[in-house]
């Protein structure tokens, strides 16, 4: 089951930012910082794992609301991060994907840059400013200021 903490839709709300890790620490840790720094301008969807992840993109695919970026850990049980990539990178390849993680092999990092349309790669524990400029940047190369 997915976490969906922000589904209230808001008016002001650019498009979606998808957050993706086994982890709930993780995820309510990104919930914070993404919120500090984007406040409304972005809805923030927490999913524990792919398979929530897909309900995710999913329900949005149907919306006018875009998912403009997903954010994934690497290590997470069943799918890891570069798999999870690569097929969302064939479905939804207009997406800017980045990968935080603090254990991903490099061969995954290969794997999701040349198949799945990676933007860039971000090690654990991470910065919020690092982070931050990484959204920025692909919002920037998907053409949203």
């Amino acid at each position: 089951m997915f976490i969906c903490l922000s589904r209230e839709i808001s008016v002001q709300a650019e498009g979606v930012i998808l957050c993706v890790d086994d982890e709930e620490t993780i995820l309510d840790s990104l919930d914070m910082q993404l919120q500090a720094l984007f406040h409304q301008r972005f809805i923030i969807e927490l999913a524990l794992g792919a398979g929530d992840a897909w309900d995710i993109l999913e329900s949005y695919d149907c919306d006018q609301l875009p998912v403009l970026i997903i954010i994934t850990d690497w290590q997470m049980p069943v799918v890891k991060g570069d798999e999870f990539l690569v097929e969302a990178h064939r479905r939804f390849p207009t997406v800017v994907k980045i990968m935080l993680s603090g254990q991903a092999n490099p061969q995954a990092v290969r794997n999701a840059e040349q198949n799945g349309g990676l933007f860039r790669f971000i090690g654990k524990p991470w910065k919020a400013e690092e982070l931050h400029q990484a959204i920025q940047d692909g919002l920037a190369e998907g053409g949203v200021p």
